[in-house]
């Protein structure tokens, strides 16, 4: 019996374009697919359909299809059990999570809940849920309906986090805890089961710099491996803190008599406890740079304590009476204003 031919099946122009190839495929899926269709030879035309298109959208294998069109005895490879129908059987084309999400989402039994949204980890770990994509297709049975099955070993998708932690574990490295509910399918259907697993924060690691958990994203639909999670650093300091790059800037308070006459004064920081200088006739405002006291790296970063002048209470009579006498002291000085 001879073989259909492929731009027919597709509905396509023989000098049709990738972008309508792929629209007519996609435009017949939701025509045929077994999980939506009355037609009781979906199955077998859905295998027409996958094999068409799995020939015209690979460019070798579509201009070796054209000359086999042109000269039918060269075209021993093209026939029932060549590499169209031979490789590909009844299953789906290699698609993207994006394509065949695009396909499916008009179906009735779609792909339920949509894709897992960021989320976030607090500082002392927390759960973090994802929704299955292809939790109404069952747990390993592909994309549910007879003749449409997924790529064999396609990966589960990637998922995204956001991971809080200390600023200290910059400078230090640390390691914490975080818990993961993941789907899984059982007999009673879809349910989560909890997971903690213990995340590797490294010395030196940067605000906006991911960590990756390799096989932690979501299970594969198709029973390959799971996808990757990639956790997004995110540091948590005091309101007196803030971090740019790898320099870390960190208000600190002194007393007028410290702006004043200078000294060492001892400041805790992330890089721990440090004791610096300060000069006499210090202001508000004022920057003393640590140099290689930011964030650790083959260049660290420098931290920057910016002086905060605090003036003490006036509370009490006595406490007035020292500021009166201040004042008696430096009459004649007059600050700019």
């Amino acid at each position: 019996m001879a073989e259909k031919n492929y731009y027919e099946i597709l509905g396509v122009d023989k000098k049709a374009s990738e972008a309508d190839i792929k629209k007519a495929y996609r435009k017949l899926v939701r025509q045929y697919h077994p999980d939506v269709s009355d037609d009781p030879n979906a199955d077998a035309k859905m295998g027409e359909i996958n094999n068409a298109y799995e020939t015209l959208k690979d460019a070798e294998k579509r201009q070796q299809y054209d000359m086999m069109l042109e000269n039918p005895f060269a075209g021993a490879g093209f026939g029932q059990g060549g590499f169209a129908r031979g490789g590909m059987g009844g299953q789906a084309p290699n698609m993207s999570a994006e394509d065949i999400d695009e396909i499916l989402r008009q179906f009735g039994g779609g792909m339920g809940g949509g894709r897992a949204g960021r989320a976030g980890f607090g500082q002392a770990g927390g759960g973090f849920r994802f929704d299955d994509l292809f939790s109404s297709f069952g747990g390993s049975g592909g994309m549910g309906g007879a003749g449409f099955g997924g790529p064999t070993n396609s990966k589960g998708e990637d998922q995204h986090a956001e991971l809080s932690v200390d600023l200290s574990a910059s400078y230090h490295g640390d390691t914490q805890k975080i818990t993961l509910n993941l789907p899984v399918q059982t007999a009673q259907g879809r349910e989560y089961q909890s997971k903690t697993i213990e995340v590797k924060i490294p010395k030196g690691i940067a605000e906006g710099q991911q960590i990756r958990l390799a096989k932690q994203g979501l299970p594969s639909a198709y029973g390959g491996e799971a996808g990757d999670l990639y956790l997004k650093i995110k540091f948590a300091h005091a309101d007196n803190i803030r971090v740019e790059g790898k320099d870390v800037f960190q208000t600190v308070d002194i007393a007028p008599w410290e702006a004043a006459l200078g000294g060492a004064i001892t400041v805790n920081t992330p890089a721990g406890k440090v004791s610096v200088n300060v000069p006499k006739n210090s202001r508000s405002g004022s920057n003393l740079r640590l140099k290689g006291k930011g964030i650790p790296a083959k260049a660290a970063g420098d931290l920057f304590l910016t002086l905060n002048i605090v003036l003490p209470p006036t509370d009490t009579d006595a406490q007035k009476v020292a500021w009166q006498t201040l004042k008696a002291q430096f009459a004649d000085f007059v600050p700019t204003r």
